[in-house]
């Protein structure tokens, strides 16, 4: 019998660059970015999108300190007016994308032709009551992590890098990879720490190791990224083994959506019975969650109960 040779994918590490004070992220999406991806039935562009996408949430969620919900959305007036992904402190990953198929047809390929001009959103929601935190940027840049650079230059003043690739293979399987470096300013702000005018010789040696860094980034291939039998410690090993590289801890990553019967009921118990009315089709209301395409229906009895009380039970 051959032997089943184990597959690195559906994970993200985190690791530190002690020569140079950058701390990063990586991640390698398989099995179950293709399940997100494959229920939707996507054009190539739009699943393009969305695997970047949900890369890009995978390293920026894990990059936090929080319990809870990261979501990584774009709004914009192009092809694909909405693209959104989220990620839990368990793992669970979710996404979906609306598009026009008529736009579509005369974009090119490029997410950033594809989105438009909008805005881009971070939002981070420990749950437990706790206080949302938003962050909004217009969409600029060539791609879906210029984008992010982008709100980290103007809204953070953090020092990120990426490098990122996905791609379908010939059995119409997805995958996607990602690489994030990031470094906090130390005081002089973002000019200082890249050597404009009022760096200090300290943000000069920072800025320094930061472009090492980047550049040792861009060294990486297309095919390193997304070998699946290659593990992330030894792909971060290639890259940065001069930098005094420390490996974190490896955590798995899964397609699960939060959806369910009862939180529909929920919502659909806060909604004016005229709406509830207005909703109904053939006696009933359906629901269809966005993410995964799980669809709910509530009849006349049960709609009525909702307005007796909170919740619908099976």
């Amino acid at each position: 019998m051959q032997e089943k040779k184990e597959t690195f994918t559906d994970t993200i590490q985190g690791f530190h660059l002690v020569k140079s004070g950058i701390r990063g992220r990586v991640v390698r999406l398989g099995p179950e970015l293709s399940k997100i991806i494959s229920r939707h039935g996507y054009p190539v562009e739009v699943a393009a999108l969305l695997a970047e996408t949900l890369a890009l949430t995978a390293v920026l969620a894990f990059a936090l300190k929080y319990e809870g919900m990261f979501t990584l959305q774009t709004k914009g007036d192009g092809p694909v007016s909405i693209s959104v992904a989220d990620l839990g402190r368990d793992g669970a990953m979710r996404g979906y994308a609306q598009y026009d198929a008529e736009k579509l047809k005369y974009a090119g390929v490029r997410s950033a032709l594809l989105l438009g001009k909008g805005h881009l959103a971070f939002t981070v929601d420990p749950g437990g009551g706790g206080q949302r935190y938003q962050g909004i940027v217009d969409l600029i840049g060539r791609d879906m992590a210029a984008c992010v650079q982008n709100y980290f230059r103007q809204s953070e003043q953090l020092d990120t890098a990426f490098r990122i690739h996905t791609r379908e293979d010939s059995d119409g399987n997805w995958q996607a990879a990602a690489i994030m470096l990031q470094r906090i300013p130390d005081g002089g702000g973002y000019a200082a720490n890249n050597n404009e005018e009022g760096g200090t010789p300290a943000s000069i040696e920072r800025a320094e190791d930061w472009n090492r860094s980047n550049i040792l980034l861009g060294t990486t291939t297309d095919s390193e990224m997304l070998d699946t039998a290659l593990p992330l410690p030894q792909l971060l090993h290639r890259l940065f083994h001069e930098e005094g590289l420390e490996c974190g801890d490896v955590y798995a990553l899964k397609d699960q959506c939060r959806c369910s019967r009862q939180r529909v009921a929920m919502v659909l118990s806060t909604l004016p019975s005229v709406e509830l009315q207005d909703m109904m089709v053939e006696d009933k209301v359906e629901v269809t969650c966005e993410f995964c395409s799980t669809s709910y229906e509530f009849d006349k009895e049960q709609l009525a109960k909702l307005a007796a009380g909170p919740g619908i039970k099976n």
